[in-house]
């Protein structure tokens, strides 16, 4: 099992911002990437499809030979990843809001959350922010219409621009100084955020956390690869394939990358 892949999926292609990660901590570790794009954005989809999908995609995954499975998908993990635990024997790595880091250090005691509605919704989220909800002061925000136009490849987009304004004015009105990204798309959009973030708010998302409690997972379980041979790193997505390349662009030169459809 050691050199199998590490398998990931998200409800399209904004989990790479956590395959990135993940890659540089792990660059020997072969990769096996689900992109659900034609399902996406998961973040209206009722709690049941929410779990039917994420089942689908583990199975998928595990006939793919994954060795463990990061759930690379913020609405995913926060209403879908107890179910997926009890019903596979396999080691699974969620990724929800950095509530934690971003209350702990939050001078003004204020934070905003930027995220899809399903996660917001969920019981999970709900139980992550009852710990810290007295102590500070949270503006929650979905950002509606943002997936979307990521999926499409849009990062740099005016509408995008729009969006942005418009759901980082309340926050900015409440004096957050501390910006927690809620989905895995959203870092994509950390430049764009920055041109209207004044300079003391920090953004916080999970990808490097993510990526150290997978090595951690891995070293846990006796999983890390043993072959010192070049890594296979697959990516799968059910639409075109054009935003996939978009996102790895940077990547495809460095290392051996193969983009398909399913």
């Amino acid at each position: 099992m050691n050199n199998n892949p590490i398998g990931l999926f998200d409800s399209g292609v904004g989990g790479t911002s956590i395959w990135k990660e993940i890659h540089h901590l792990l660059p020997n570790e072969s990769t096996i990437y689900l992109a659900d794009s034609i399902n996406a954005p998961y973040g209206y989809k009722s709690v049941d499809e929410i779990i039917s999908l994420s089942i689908k995609n583990t199975e998928l995954l595990l006939k793919m030979g994954s060795k463990i499975i990061v759930v690379a998908c913020n609405t995913a993990t926060t209403n879908a990843i107890e179910i997926l635990r009890e019903k596979f024997d396999i080691p699974f790595i969620g990724i929800e809001p950095a509530i934690k880091p971003a209350a702990l250090k939050s001078s003004s005691k204020s934070i905003g959350i930027l995220a899809t509605q399903g996660t917001l919704n969920s019981i999970l989220f709900s139980e992550s922010l009852d710990e810290y909800k007295d102590h500070i002061r949270v503006t929650e925000v979905i950002g509606e219409g943002l997936v979307p136009l990521i999926e499409m490849g849009k990062i740099d987009d005016s509408e995008i621009t729009i969006l942005l304004n418009k759901y980082l004015q309340p926050m900015l009105k409440k004096d957050i100084d501390y910006l927690v990204l809620g989905c895995s798309h959203y870092p994509y959009l950390i430049p764009q955020i920055q041109k209207i973030l004044p300079n003391q708010v920090t953004i916080i998302d999970s990808g490097i956390a993510v990526a150290n409690q997978t090595k951690n997972v891995l070293i846990h379980n006796n999983l890390l690869s043993k072959t010192y041979q070049e890594p296979k790193l697959n990516f799968y997505t059910n639409t075109d394939t054009s935003t996939l390349e978009f996102l790895l662009n940077e990547n495809l030169n460095k290392v051996s990358i193969t983009i398909k459809s399913f």
